[in-house]
Formats: structure tokens, C-alpha cells, sequence
């Protein structure tokens, strides 16, 4: 090694030559070998080097991002407090704020649509749903006052570091009511989540809200209130209409999962109680003949009437059970072309028989046990035939008589039917008059049939109310047709001429029952002459129910 002085005032110099032969500068002390400092600097680089991976340990540790991306920052969810919420609001700005208010306590970033832009609700819909963040519908000018929660209200409550706003008008509204949030506007066209997080702070979805279930109504408001939901990591099941029992489809998405403890309902459901209710039987999965779980008037129905075994009590006793069954469904068909809706085939089966004598239970009306009418129950059902018990109760009660039927009346595709005509009074004696009912007597039946399909959780039952005067049932208008759990029917079953079934028809229809569906019977034998299918819904209102005896 050779040691050189540097320039007056300047410190030493070492040049040393390389294995390659290069010649590379080497600052050290004058008169000091350089071999000891080589150690020292090697030993403090090691001393520097472990304090420097200390510290960035401990700035990690403390939520520091070190020299590593910033860590995207995520909506803070909520868990509505009551188990069933309804927003019933109608439009897409208040159902979409209301989606805001129930699920999100806050969030990095707002996503905002205009209802003066028809194409940017539908691509913010999607674009909050793929960025896991809120969307909100900023009104059309001249809208009103909107009911609470307001979409500006929720915009401020959300608090975003970012709004991200489809079209201009969604732009200068979110300006004006963001409290100074930056607007970043999205793209035109069909949004691509790779252009928007370019556009965007760092976010990510939170931690998705798997006990809440968000119910929407199908159409493009509710959609767009669904964006909210969607992101929140939310089930969301759309519905049809305001009932969940009377959409098929969405009866089979409840029914797939378990109905989870929390639900969020974005449009006019009804009560809460009510529609938790409902979901509890739509979550079941059973679906009457023809789907759905509500009688009426997703379906009409055409029946034979009678006694199993007794041809003169009606044309259902003519032919034994799968005869019976094929000629019901042949008599159903027929009516195709005559309903929008579908037909569907049914019995009425005489389930107590009005008798000419006492009975060992003095009752005047003969009782088929639950073993005899089973097989024709069972049958039923395997063929997608509806069933109603009717009852002909003689000098009993209505209550006393169905109860005696619990069981099959438990079943989903079963239904009940009053036969006035045959209720007897103290010493009366069958067609020595035309028997009567009262209302609270029909109110009991009715009251203790809704507890039976509540209690089981079963599709709206039929509860048919038999008829040829206004006599037969006193004070009729005082009749409860408000149970969500039953669709009540009038029948019109007086036979004869043509002339006389429509007066009969005209004088039940004088005063109608409010709520109630109308249903009409065909005599095969008495009539004069039968109405064919067209003729029986020529009439008006087209009937619901058409029974053939």
C-alpha cells in the first residue's frame, strides 16, 4: 500500500488496486493503518443496520404503513336493532337513503347517482356494489321534502373521504351537500372497477353482514336500493310484489338458507309483524298446486263436489279416487282458455253428511272419520289436486265439526268449506227449513282455522262459505275476511233454470261481502240447462271457484 498527501487543507487519499485492476478511491487518516478502521466501519454498519429493522418492526406494529402500500380503508356496517325493519319509502332517493341509514355507520366513499340521469342509477348501482360502498340517488330538482332519512342527511352522516358521482348532475349535487368531501367523477359509459379504484382512495368491502336479509321489490327503484345492500355483504332476496308468499320464485331463494335473525325491507311490505309472518311461511318452501302460498288470484280452481262412495250426494262419489282424479283434471282443462291464471283441479268432499236421523249423537249429520277421507287427501296431493272439507253439521256447531278434522286440515293443500243450508237450530229437522249460521259462529271457524295455519306455518287456506239467500247467514257483513292466513269465498250454489241462478247470482252480489272472493256451482243433473265453462266465466265477476255436483 502507498500512502500519498492529498492537496493543501485536504484530507489523505488510498488508492488501491482492484482484482480487476480498476483503481477505486479510499478516504483514510494519515499515518493510520486502514485494516483496524475497516473493522469498526463494518461493525457500526451491523450496529445501524439491526436499530434501523428495529424501528421499522415497532412502525409496523403501531399501524404504520413502513415504505409498503396504505392499507384501504373500509365502510364501518351497522345491524339494525329491531329483528324486521320496513322503509316503505316509494322512489329511488328515499329507498336508497333508507338502504344507507339501515346498513352503513360510515364509509370512505360515496357512491352517487342523479334520478335526472336514466342511465347513471343503473352503472352506480353497480359500481357500488363491486367497491363494497353506499350508494346514494340524489333527487330530481323540484322532488319536494323528502321524508327522513334525506339522501343529503345521509350523505353528511356517512362522512366520505371521496364521492363518486355518475353524470353532472350527480356531480353538482354532491358538491353542494358532500361538507367539502372531494367529487370524483366517474367515467361515461358502462364503469370498469379498474378505472374507478384508479380514480379512488384505496377501499376495500367490510366484513360482509351475513344475519341480515335485505328484501327488495323488483323494479329499477328497488334495484337501485339493492346496490346498498349488495355491498354491505347483506342476503338480498327480490320479491314480486309486497307479499313473499305469493312469488314462487322468491318462496324457493327464502327457503334455500336459513331465514337469518335480521331483515331489512326496501319498499311497501306492510308491518313488520306481518311480513315477519309471512317470511316464516314462504321460508318453508310448500307451494299450493300451481305455486305460490296465497289462494287468490294466483289460480282459480274447478272441483267435483260430493260424498267418496255415494253418487247421489255428487259427481265426485260417481267413480272411485283415481278415476275421480283423472275426470277432475279433465274438467279443469276445459277452462284453460276461459283464465288468465291457472286452473286448478279440486275436491270438495262432503266430509259430514246431513242425515234424516238423530245419530247416537242425536246431531242429525253423519261423520266420516280421518282414516276414510285420507286416501282421497293423500291422492290429492300427489296429483296437484286442491281439497275442501266441506261440513254439514245439523243440529252441532260449525267449530265442534272441524276440529274433528285437525289433522288433514293441518295438510297445505286442504281447505274448509260451511254449508249453511245444513246447520239446524234447536228441534229443527233437515229440509223441513233452510238452515242458518250466524256470524260469530262463522268468526269462531274462521278464527281457530287461521290459528291452525299460523301455528304451522302453512300457505293461505280457502275457507268457503256456502250460499243461495241472504238468509243463511245473519248479519253477514259483520263475517271476518281480514286473516291474512285464510281467502274467504262466497258460493253461489242454488240450481235451476238459467234465469234463476243468475237472480240468485245478482241477489248474493247486492250485497257483497267486503274482502271476499266469489265462487259459482254447476248441477249436473238439476240444472237447466248446465252452464257450459265459457258461460260460467262470462260471468261477472268471473268466479274463482266452480264446483260441480
Amino acid at each position: 500500500m502507498q500512502t500519498l498527501g492529498g492537496p493543501a487543507g485536504g484530507r489523505p487519499t488510498d488508492v488501491r488496486e482492484g482484482r480487476t485492476g480498476a483503481r477505486r478511491p479510499y478516504w483514510g487518516v494519515v499515518g493510520v493503518s486502514s485494516r483496524p478502521r475497516r473493522r469498526r466501519a463494518v461493525a457500526l454498519a451491523c450496529v445501524l443496520g439491526v436499530l434501523v429493522a428495529a424501528f421499522l418492526l415497532w412502525d409496523r406494529g403501531q399501524g404504520g404503513s413502513a415504505r409498503g402500500p396504505a392499507e384501504p380503508s373500509r365502510p364501518r356496517l351497522r345491524t339494525p336493532a329491531a329483528p324486521t325493519t320496513v322503509a316503505a319509502a316509494g322512489d329511488a332517493a328515499g329507498l336508497a337513503a333508507a338502504a344507507t341509514a339501515a346498513l352503513f355507520d360510515s364509509a370512505p366513499v360515496v357512491v352517487v347517482a342523479s334520478e335526472e340521469d336514466r342511465s347513471s342509477p343503473g352503472w352506480a348501482a353497480d359500481a357500488a356494489a363491486g367497491l363494497g360502498m353506499p350508494l346514494l340517488v340524489a333527487p330530481a330538482r323540484g322532488s319536494g321534502r323528502l321524508p327522513a332519512p334525506r339522501p343529503a342527511d345521509e350523505l353528511r352522516r356517512l362522512a366520505p373521504r371521496a364521492v363518486l358521482a355518475f353524470g353532472p348532475a350527480a356531480g353538482g349535487w354532491a358538491r353542494r351537500h358532500g361538507g367539502g368531501a372531494p367529487v370524483v367523477t366517474a367515467p361515461s359509459g358502462p364503469p370498469r372497477q379498474a378505472d374507478l379504484r384508479a380514480r379512488l382512495p384505496a377501499v376495500a368491502p367490510a366484513e360482509p353482514l351475513d344475519e341480515v336479509l335485505v328484501l327488495v321489490q323488483r323494479g329499477a327503484a328497488q334495484a337501485v336500493a339493492a346496490a346498498s345492500a349488495r355491498a354491505s355483504g347483506a342476503r338480498v332476496v327480490a320479491v314480486a310484489g309486497p307479499d313473499p308468499r305469493a312469488d314462487p320464485t322468491a318462496i324457493d331463494a327464502l327457503a334455500a338458507a336459513p331465514l337469518p335473525p335480521t331483515v331489512v325491507a326496501l319498499g311497501a311490505f306492510g308491518p313488520p309483524d306481518l311480513l315477519r309472518a309471512r317470511l316464516g311461511v314462504a321460508a318453508t318452501g310448500t307451494q299450493l298446486p300451481a305455486g305460490g302460498q296465497v289462494v287468490f288470484p294466483d289460480r282459480r280452481m274447478v272441483a267435483l263436489y260430493g260424498h267418496p262412495g255415494a253418487p247421489a250426494l255428487g259427481a265426485l262419489g260417481e267413480q272411485p279416487v283415481g278415476a275421480a282424479v283423472a275426470r277432475v283434471q279433465r274438467l279443469a282443462a276445459g277452462y284453460d282458455r276461459y283464465a288468465a291464471e291457472p286452473v286448478v283441479p279440486a275436491f270438495e268432499i262432503i266430509a259430514t253428511v246431513a242425515s234424516s236421523a238423530a245419530g247416537p249423537d242425536g246431531d242429525y249429520s253423519d261423520e266420516a272419520t280421518v282414516a276414510d277421507l285420507r286416501p282421497w287427501v293423500d291422492a290429492a296431493a300427489r296429483a296437484g289436486v286442491y281439497v275442501v272439507l266441506d261440513l254439514q253439521p245439523g243440529r252441532t256447531d260449525f267449530l265442534t265439526q272441524a276440529r274433528r278434522y285437525e289433522e288433514l286440515l293441518a295438510r297445505s293443500h286442504v281447505g274448509l268449506a260451511l254449508d249453511p243450508e245444513w246447520r239446524l237450530g234447536p228441534g229443527q229437522r233437515h229440509l223441513d227449513q233452510i238452515g242458518t249460521v250466524g256470524a260469530d259462529e262463522v268468526n269462531a271457524v274462521a278464527d281457530w282455522l287461521a290459528g291452525l295455519t299460523r301455528q304451522h306455518r302453512l300457505p293461505q287456506k280457502l275457507l268457503l262459505l256456502h250460499q243461495f239467500r241472504l238468509q243463511m247467514i245473519g248479519d253477514r257483513a259483520r263475517v271476518d275476511t281480514d286473516h291474512d292466513e285464510l281467502a274467504v269465498l262466497v258460493h253461489a250454489d242454488g240450481h235451476g233454470s238459467s234465469g234463476e241462478k243468475l237472480a240468485t247470482w245478482r241477489n248474493l252480489r247486492s250485497q257483497p261481502l267486503p274482502g271476499a272472493w266469489w265462487g259459482w256451482k254447476n248441477f249436473i243433473d238439476e240444472d237447466r240447462p248446465t252452464f257450459t265453462p265459457g258461460q260460467t266465466m262470462a260471468l261477472r265477476p268471473a268466479p274463482w271457484f266452480v264446483s260441480y255436483q
